[in-house]
């Protein structure tokens, strides 16, 4: 038998555990290579089954997980890491109890794929406040992983079918980008992006573009010096490196011609440098991975959205191509 797929649950009072049924519901996790186990709380899954007028019920079971939620014919394996009494209120700010219960999801899918029993883990968004006040120091996902895992540096890669993009700094200020910037980071998020492109997406030599910070890729230094002293010399590091990587080339033009399928990747220097181009192509359907793991770890590109939560209204769109994807790169990987 093939092993699973963890989806985690995320935050129960989020929209995590409806779009998870949703998905469920519309067939999605059907005709996979590998089987769906969550890792959450059978009770909040069953409530959620609710949003969409469906009774489901709740049956032991000997199978990868402790539990089967049952709609109709429709069957999903549940390992209970909480069992919430009384139920958390979709929309309701999350409290302590709840982040130490997402935190247990998260623990538990890490866990397995790093012995080996399943085959990756794809996660549903998180409260950090939540994950904070149940006395966990991590920003978020990445970060835990990253330390349970053993690794110093990880990348995060956004990803849909029409672009790829890689950041070389996430959660910063704007004004923060250009001090944490440098050659070595530079390189770094080359190297991590290309290894997995090859690793998990069978390219070989894949073909990555290089944003530049400033406008015009600072017109000779005119509008800024950090194309000069700190991206082309990253770049030409990389390119010694047997990377195919090329830049740092102007983020106005770049985008429509990684679109077009010149580059098989585009690494960005911040966060909506490369996330305004992916959410405009990809709103519905991105995918957000971790880069640099020993595990497949890939995400919803979207928050916990409680002013929806409950309402059956969320896109499981995300939380599908994010599944698929993470099937995709476990059978590329083995």
């Amino acid at each position: 038998m093939q092993k699973p797929l963890i989806i985690t649950m995320g935050d129960p009072t989020g929209i995590g555990p409806e779009i998870i049924v949703k998905a469920l519901l519309a067939g999605s996790f059907d005709g996979l290579s590998h089987p769906v186990v969550v890792a959450g709380d059978p009770h909040v899954l069953q409530q959620a089954a609710t949003t969409f007028h469906q009774q489901a019920q709740i049956k032991a079971s000997c199978g990868p997980a402790d539990y089967e939620l049952r709609i109709g014919e429709k069957v999903l394996a549940v390992k209970a890491l909480s069992h919430f009494d009384p139920l958390p209120v979709p929309g309701a700010a999350p409290d302590a109890a709840h982040g130490l219960a997402m935190a247990e999801y998260i623990e538990w899918a890490c866990a397995r794929c790093r012995d080996g029993n399943a085959a990756g883990m794809v996660t549903a968004p998180i409260s950090k406040a939540a994950i904070r006040a149940a006395g966990y120091d991590f920003p978020g996902h990445t970060e835990l992983l990253a330390r349970r895992c053993g690794v110093e540096r990880v990348v995060m890669m956004l990803a849909g079918a029409r672009l790829r993009v890689s950041l070389v700094t996430t959660h910063l200020p704007l004004r923060a980008v250009p001090q944490a910037l440098s050659r070595q980071e530079i390189f770094t998020t080359l190297r991590i992006t290309d290894g997995d492109l090859k690793r998990y997406f069978g390219l070989k030599s894949p073909r990555i573009a290089v944003t530049a910070l400033n406008p015009h890729a600072g017109e000779g230094g005119l509008f800024g010096d950090e194309e000069q002293r700190l991206i082309e010399p990253a770049v030409r590091e990389a390119q010694a490196a047997g990377i195919d990587a090329q830049g740092p080339f102007s983020a106005d033009t770049l985008f429509h011609f990684a679109v077009q399928g010149r580059y098989d990747a585009v690494v960005c220097m911040y966060h909506d440098q490369a996330l305004i181009p992916l959410k405009l192509l990809h709103f519905d359907d991105g995918v957000n991975l971790t880069l640099g793991l020993p595990i497949v770890r890939t995400s919803v590109d979207h928050g916990t959205a409680h002013d929806i939560a409950g309402t059956g209204t969320a896109s499981a769109d995300s939380l599908v191509a994010a599944v698929l994807m993470a099937a995709r790169m476990a059978d590329e990987k083995s």
